[in-house]
């Protein structure tokens, strides 16, 4: 059944997380998509009065002029350093470039344009911009343009402060470019001898961008935290349930096996001196009697006892213990009576060897009966041997009473010393079938013995007996 709970455990983790990556991929799609389709009508509106303004132009109202400044009266210098001095060439159009960037960038007005757009079409959001030269080209033969700068190169003479990956930053404060917030993209020339082209480019989104759509997003986004919560509140609650009610079905079956368990000993000793009483010499004698019928009367207490501390046994985790002063040595005389009765017939030998000098202790007879008894039938039921033999010794000193109980059986390797204590747990590696049980006995002797705030330790050595001693302190 661990193995069950762990399966149920990792398929509902695979759940959530299939459930959790298809909720993020539909959030981050419905994202992109309002990303792509954010501000389209503005953009086209930018777009048009933007085109209107530079119409006549180029970048930027005043644009043409400042370019024409200049390239104009550099065009024959520009020709005759490209056609005889190279390197000269190289350096000279980018001073004059770097000149008539610097020249464009002082004089940006995009802000007053870009404010007369938004303020003449009523315009609800706040903007950001870039304003890009992408390319400057100059043809001193009609069509046959030469580049001065284009924005897939570095150049060394033009003020690297204003070159980026996308261009030459003109004016505008807006971080990140791209297809997304592209207004316009233009490229501008005459076709004529002696002329120039211009590629340049604006850039306008909304300022916040991201977090103004992840605003919008909010509803879904919750919606869709609150799907997930639900689910896994779910599963949650269907899984607590079916966890009580397997505790439940585990309850009952422990019930059943407890009482198979605990009942045996009892009636075992009941049916065999109630057969003793039977035997014609013993009926003759009457003070062979009276043991016999202290031993029914002992274990019919016992059974009511049992009856009684049902549910005790059945919840373990329960127990409650009714304690009064008893004689370690008075009891143990009982329980061996009454075991060696129920073992008539058998080669099981039985030594009691009391060292304690002080073995009044508080306890309860039920459950004390209870351990010595289920160690006991684990003494027999793990041994092979002929005769089987167990000796029960007591001591003491000024801190605790001390009950060791010894068996000549197979002994417990580490691992299964280890795992002794717990329920259902059984020495299947050296079981038989002939040996019967459920695991319970040794898992009982530990709930009671920490109840009554006792210790138990084990020593053991494979193939020559196990002992037990029981820590009772005063």
């Amino acid at each position: 059944m661990r193995y069950s709970i762990t399966a149920h455990k990792i398929i509902a983790i695979l759940g959530f997380l299939i459930l959790s990556s298809v909720q993020f991929f539909l959030l981050y799609n419905t994202y992109e998509l309002k990303n792509d389709h954010y501000y389209i009508a503005e953009r086209s509106i930018i777009n048009t009065d933007y085109g209107l303004a530079i119409r006549t132009d180029k970048v930027m109202p005043g644009g043409q002029q400042i370019l024409d400044h200049y390239l104009n009266p550099n065009m024959k210098t520009l020709e005759d350093l490209y056609l005889h001095d190279p390197v000269g060439f190289n350096n000279y159009k980018q001073r004059l470039c770097d000149s008539a960037f610097h020249a464009l960038k002082k004089a940006n007005n995009l802000d007053s344009v870009l404010n007369n757009i938004i303020r003449s079409h009523d315009l609800k959001k706040d903007f950001d911009y870039a304003l890009v030269i992408q390319g400057v080209d100059v043809a001193f033969q009609r069509d046959k343009y030469i580049s001065l700068y284009s924005r897939s190169q570095q150049y060394a003479g033009i003020d690297r402060s204003m070159q980026t990956k996308d261009g030459i930053r003109i004016g505008g404060s807006l971080e990140t470019v791209s297809s997304r917030n592209l207004a316009t993209g233009l490229t501008v020339y005459s076709s004529t001898d002696y002329s120039s082209r211009v590629s340049f480019a604006l850039y306008v989104d909304i300022r916040n961008r991201r977090a103004t759509i992840l605003r919008l997003m909010m509803p879904t986004f919750l919606l869709s935290l609150l799907s997930v919560l639900s689910v896994v509140l779910l599963f949650f609650i269907t899984f607590r349930n079916w966890m009580r009610q397997k505790k439940l079905s585990e309850m009952k079956s422990d019930f059943i096996n407890s009482i198979t368990h605990e009942f045996h000993t009892p009636l075992a000793a009941i049916i065999v001196a109630n057969k003793t009483m039977q035997n014609e010499k013993i009926i003759t004698s009457p003070e062979n009697l009276q043991p016999l019928t202290e031993v029914v009367h002992r274990q019919a207490e016992r059974l009511k006892m049992l009856i009684s501390q049902v549910l005790d046994i059945t919840t373990l985790n329960k127990i409650s213990l009714h304690k009064e002063e008893y004689s370690i040595h008075h009891l143990l005389d009982e329980l061996l009576l009454d075991y060696r009765l129920k073992l008539t017939g058998t080669n099981v030998g039985f030594t009691l060897q009391k060292g304690a000098a002080r073995d009044s202790v508080l306890l309860d007879r039920f459950w004390f009966t209870t351990i010595i008894l289920n160690i006991f039938d684990n003494a027999i039921k793990y041994n092979t041997r002929d005769p089987k033999e167990i000796a029960v010794t007591t001591g003491d000193d000024k801190k605790a009473l001390y009950i060791t109980i010894r068996d000549n059986g197979i002994g417990m390797t580490d691992e299964i010393r280890h795992h002794a204590f717990e329920k259902f747990y059984r020495n299947i590696r050296h079981n038989n079938e002939q040996v019967k049980g459920l695991g319970l006995g040794l898992f009982y002797v530990k709930q009671a013995i920490d109840a009554h705030n006792w210790t138990i330790d084990i020593t053991s050595v494979e193939g020559e007996g196990s002992t037990f001693v029981i820590t009772i302190p005063f």
